[in-house]
């Protein structure tokens, strides 16, 4: 079932109190429901997390935590699923983005050298950031809504087929106590 195996790599509430990871939020982050693992939270944590992996921006996990908070989903599988986006995929990520949104503005999309300074970040401000910063909305829009409902598909179906199993091992019992039944000698009793 995926809620065992989603609670195997989560986090205690407790301990995470220890470290002072919580303390932004205050006593908004000890809802129960926050914590607890069910379709819906699950479902609602994925979106909230790819969506905000899509994000360029910083604290996406401190952004995450707060829907989270705010649409009462699961919060630390909202956290840790904005790890999807890493150093590793991020820069095919943004690159994805910038296409989708330079196709969505209908403009040609020109090759550019990434640098990390404030006067790259100036000079492509009015060419880059907009179709970038689309991109970004409109794939982790559509990323975090395809999580979403395949999230809740796959957690009916695990739940279908445990129901299911449970089904036929009941009637397998049956057929078995009924077989052992009915090869049992019958003897009347006359008292």
């Amino acid at each position: 079932m995926p809620r065992k195996f989603l609670k195997r790599y989560m986090p205690d509430v407790h301990k995470l109190n220890e470290y002072g990871v919580l303390k932004p939020f205050g006593k908004l982050a000890h809802d129960p429901n926050l914590w607890h693992l069910n379709r819906r939270s699950a479902a609602g944590a994925f979106a909230v997390g790819i969506f905000f992996a899509f994000m360029p921006m910083p604290f996406q996990m401190v952004a995450a935590a707060a829907v989270a908070i705010l649409v009462r989903v699961n919060l630390p599988l909202s956290v840790a699923l904005v790890w999807i986006s890493n150093p590793i995929t991020m820069p095919p990520m943004l690159y994805g983005s910038y296409r989708v949104g330079a196709f969505l503005l209908n403009q040609p999309s020109e090759p550019f050298l990434f640098e990390l300074s404030l006067a790259w970040f100036q000079a492509s401000l009015s060419s880059i950031v907009p179709a970038l910063l689309l991109g970004c909305l409109v794939l982790g829009t559509l990323a975090g809504s395809i999580s979403y409902i395949a999230v809740r598909k796959v957690w009916r179906q695990a739940v279908q087929s445990a129901w299911d199993e449970r089904i036929r091992l009941r009637r397998e019992r049956l057929r078995k106590l009924k077989a052992q039944f009915q090869q049992q000698p019958r003897t009347l009793h006359d008292d």
